[in-house]
């Protein structure tokens, strides 16, 4: 049996009010009696009327849709803030566009069509120089990097603690020959902070590490720190800018013979997870992504509501004591 699909007619009828009292409640406008308000809830849950949310989206000017542009959903991190992310706008009611990017020529199609009010706002982890392609026109929130002198605001962890973490936990494991392994861009982002951090700990203790970074874009990352790794058998302690990097790093080792973390301590960093049940695969210093996403789209929603919002958030990291380094 088909169920019978009510109209906003409907619901006003049930409630003895005008068709434009139950357009007003939807909306959630303001000024509206109390007595008003339970009578059209309680219509809206009796006849179990769906608002047109398309109709709806055309009044308000809302789609009551939020992009996430990520440069790719098979990587872990990314994968598990987008959970946060979704599971966030849920809980308001908001849907979550996914935008799998994989390069800048991508991320500037989605940024274009994103700002032609195809979504409410867009919350964003991307490296490439995109600040040109960015306007007022739709609420942005950065993850891990700002924009220099355009107002936008940004979530990230503190990366230059974590680096100093890093070289803290491979200095009290007794290594003496530390190593830095990352890559960086030309764009101003806060992933340059942990190499930062992990130097200047080091410098204060009187301790010159050894560094490995390359500078993007690249063809071949692993054949060049293979290299490296083979004219540096002394190197006990390494850190490595990611999680993925720190995987690279063990694999070379254990092909030169080396075993982790008998003969080189490693430590990573964002604290990915293969799968919710499983453990952490590496130690590493883990980012508190469900926090992260919490405030990017507290921020977001702040600035689609027009109040007051934080332009930096910085959030602690936490320590992961795993299987690639000396209890």
């Amino acid at each position: 049996m088909i169920k019978k699909s009510y109209t906003m007619k409907d619901v006003a009828k049930q409630a003895g009010v005008s068709v434009g009292t139950v357009s007003r409640v939807i909306n959630h406008e303001q000024g509206i009696k109390k007595v008003t308000l339970e009578k059209v809830n309680k219509a809206i849950k009796e006849l179990n009327y769906v608002p047109d949310n398309y109709a709806r989206g055309m009044k308000t000017n809302r789609t009551e849709t939020v992009a996430l542009i990520v440069p790719t959903i098979w990587h872990p991190f990314f994968s598990e803030f987008a959970f946060y992310v979704e599971k966030e706008l849920s809980q308001i009611n908001y849907k979550l566009l996914l935008c799998n990017t994989d390069g800048f020529k991508k991320e500037v199609e989605y940024i274009n069509m994103l700002q032609q009010n195809k979504v409410d706002g867009i919350i964003a982890i991307t490296y490439s120089p995109i600040e040109d392609y960015l306007n007022s026109n739709i609420p942005f929130v950065s993850i891990d990097r700002s924009y220099g002198s355009k107002d936008i605001p940004w979530v990230s962890s503190d990366n230059f603690s974590g680096g100093q973490k890093a070289a803290q936990v491979l200095l009290e494991n007794n290594c003496k020959n530390l190593l830095f392994v990352g890559s960086h861009n030309k764009t101003d982002n806060e992933t340059k902070n942990r190499r930062n951090g992990f130097e200047s700990f080091l410098k204060e203790k009187d301790v010159i590490p050894r560094v490995f970074d390359l500078e993007e874009p690249f063809d071949d990352f692993v054949r060049p720190l293979t290299s490296y790794l083979e004219n540096h058998l002394d190197i006990d302690g390494i850190f490595a800018i990611n999680d993925f990097t720190a995987l690279d790093v063990i694999d070379i080792l254990e092909k030169l013979g080396k075993k982790v973390p008998k003969d080189v301590q490693v430590i990573g960093y964002d604290g990915i997870k293969l799968a919710n049940e499983k453990s952490y695969p590496i130690s590493t210093i883990k980012q508190p992504l469900k926090e992260m996403a919490k405030e990017a789209v507290r921020i977001l929603l702040s600035i689609i509501e027009n109040e007051p919002h934080k332009l930096q958030v910085t959030l602690p990291i936490s320590f992961i004591d795993g299987p690639t380094t000396k209890k």
